[in-house]
């Protein structure tokens, strides 16, 4: 029994087919309309043999324990056939050959200072440039740009964006490295060195090259104990603007790889779902490109040093707010792909879509998480790039200015990521509220600022009730304990905080209400002139309270301004979420009364 699906372009020609059969290994055919010939890849089948033994504590690996290492397969997980920057090995060496007259006229700066030059890795001297920076007892550190899952006890599980010490890098293709406490082996394509690398310095924190450098691309380097301020400055320069040269590659490939093809299957995809899986994507390829323009502008080839990019974060930092919307919306596009997945066709859909492309071997989902972990990085990069920076450079304050927006940026982007995972609580709270009457909570907010019990009156001459408010993003929510079980709250009504202003009394006699007041404060609507009173027990949490307020009124205008609100799926899977916590609480209870029964008739009998 085979299976078939094919891809094709706007004009309807034949691109690429997947055929899968009841044989072990699926067989996939590349024909391009304009040819007659056909390309066919083989996936391999089975498991991996384990990874290479780790080395002696304190030596290198001997010669022949590194070469029988050497012709041992790598893991399920590595990327085959491809370089660390994610492009295919034969463009790569394509690159280096390009790039080899081109190296020759390049010029290395000496050391102003000591007059040193500046040793550039070269072809196959990379591995003992690092071997030699270990065994000279200087920290080799990198970090992982992919994450590496695994359940045998000699690799080193890590997670993207981890940072390794690399304790032997003998191997090409199997480092092995520190995390804490934990040693292991793993695989150098998954991670990155970092662009300065100090003796006995543990920090620094960039998305640097990857632990193969290409040499002719980028012009990183190891440096010895002592290097230049300039020299680093440049190193670091040139490690941001090659990731975003990268990174726009890896945009353009999800919109022309993944979604242009989705869109030409309208059996397969619905528009909901494709905005589901892939969010504002295409939003944030364009503001991306825009983005990488100016650094191009701004960037120094010449002398990369003198580069000032720090204007070019301020002047597009309200850009970076579309991340918002992609990150909080990648909790469900994983959750959809990973119902599609369960479906065959999908998968052979994407990786058909991969294989067009020309992409590297990673599942779709780990192409999503890109955009996610890239504004991460910014604040990590332009931290090295400040560390670097003289304070006289002309560059100096619009970095240190850039590092805090991206900063901020971050800082809030993973703060409302935090209030969407918070939202099953939030219906979870309002099913547990009896009498419930008007809209949903989640309906117009998303997070609970501050809760609390006050006195409450609301309209002049009216009496004084004991309530408890619950203060969200847009509304105060009133309810009223049950007068004997006092966890049970029944709902008496909400106010509108889009519509009211906070108002601090003195402590005194108030004449709109012809009442004494104490750590009192009111709510007054501006177009209806009605009025709330409140009175707290003390002075300390009448003024928590007054915090709370302006807290509100912050947090709304921030999401105003970033267009931040909380889906309609999302909605739908919170109030999926708190069905199924009701049926299993309902479960529960009758599986108690059951039990209660037989236990009262066996007492009887």
């Amino acid at each position: 029994m085979t299976n078939t699906l094919a891809l094709e372009d706007s004009g309807g020609n034949f691109l690429l087919t997947t055929t899968t059969s009841s044989f072990p290994n699926p067989t996939i055919a590349c024909a391009p309309t304009a040819e007659s010939y056909f390309f066919f890849f083989f996936a391999a089948s089975g498991p991996p043999p384990p990874p290479p033994p780790p080395p002696p504590p304190q030596a290198e690996p001997l010669k022949a324990l590194v070469e029988r290492c050497r012709s041992e397969p790598l893991s399920q997980s590595t990327p085959m056939g491809l370089d660390q920057l994610g492009r295919r090995m034969q463009h790569l060496l394509r690159r280096r050959a390009e790039n080899e007259q081109a190296s020759k006229t390049l010029k290395v700066r000496g050391n102003c200072r000591n007059g040193r030059r500046w040793n550039l890795f070269k072809p196959g001297a990379e591995k003992l440039q690092i071997s030699r920076l270990i065994s000279g007892g200087s920290i080799v550190s990198a970090e992982a740009v992919w994450d590496h899952v695994t359940m045998a006890n000699r690799e080193l599980a890590f997670k993207a964006g981890d940072v390794i010490k690399v304790l032997d890098a003998s191997n090409k293709d199997w480092w092995w490295g520190q995390i804490d406490d934990e040693e292991g082996w793993f695989p150098a394509s998954f991670v990155r060195l970092w662009v300065n690398q100090e003796d006995g310095v543990e920090e620094g924190t960039s998305e640097v090259q990857n632990g193969h450098l290409d040499p002719s691309a980028d012009c990183l380097c190891l440096g010895r104990t002592v290097q230049n301020r300039d020299q680093m400055r440049a190193n670091v320069i040139n490690e941001i603007m090659s990731t975003e040269r990268h990174y726009i590659k890896h945009l353009k490939d999800i919109c022309e790889g993944y979604l242009k093809q989705c869109r030409k299957r309208r059996d397969m995809f619905s528009d909901e779902q494709l905005k589901i899986i892939f969010g504002n994507i295409e939003d944030i390829y364009r503001f991306q490109m825009g983005f990488v323009r100016d650094l191009e502008k701004q960037y120094n080839n010449e002398d990369p040093h003198l580069s000032e990019i720090g204007p070019c974060f301020l002047e597009h930092q309200d850009g970076f707010w579309i991340y918002s919307e992609y990150c909080n919306n990648h909790l469900d596009a994983c959750m959809e792909l990973s119902k599609l997945m369960k479906d065959s066709r999908y998968q052979h859909f994407f990786e058909a879509c991969r294989l067009l492309q020309q992409m590297i071997d990673i599942a779709i989902d780990g192409f999503l998480l890109t955009p996610v972990q890239k504004i991460c990085k910014y604040p990590l990069q332009l931290a090295e790039l400040l560390k670097y920076t003289a304070q006289e450079h002309s560059d100096y304050r619009y970095v240190a200015a850039a590092l805090a927006v991206m900063r901020n940026v971050t800082l809030q982007i993973n703060e409302r990521k935090r209030r969407l995972e918070n939202i099953d609580k939030i219906a979870q709270w309002q099913a547990s509220v009896l009498d419930w009457e008007g809209d949903d909570i989640l309906d117009r907010s998303s997070e609970l600022i501050y809760t609390g019990e006050m006195s409450w009156i609301y309209q002049p001459y009216g009496r004084n009730q004991q309530r408890v408010f619950f203060l969200f993003d847009h509304q105060m929510v009133l309810c009223k304990k049950d007068l004997i079980r006092r966890d049970i709250l029944y709902y008496k009504g909400r106010i509108d905080m889009d519509k009211y202003e906070v108002v601090d009394i003195e402590d005194g006699r108030d004449d709109d209400f012809n009442v004494s007041m104490k750590n009192a404060f009111k709510l007054h609507n501006k177009e209806t002139e009605e009025m709330h009173l409140f009175f707290a027990k003390k002075l300390e949490e009448k003024l928590r309270w007054l915090r709370a307020f302006r807290e509100e009124r912050k947090m709304v205008k921030e999401d105003e301004k970033i267009g931040f609100e909380i889906s309609e799926n999302q909605k739908r899977q919170a109030a999926m979420t708190v069905k199924k916590v009701s049926k299993q609480k309902e479960s529960e209870n009758e599986t108690s009364i059951i039990f209660m029964r037989r236990c009262f008739l066996n007492i009887q009998h």
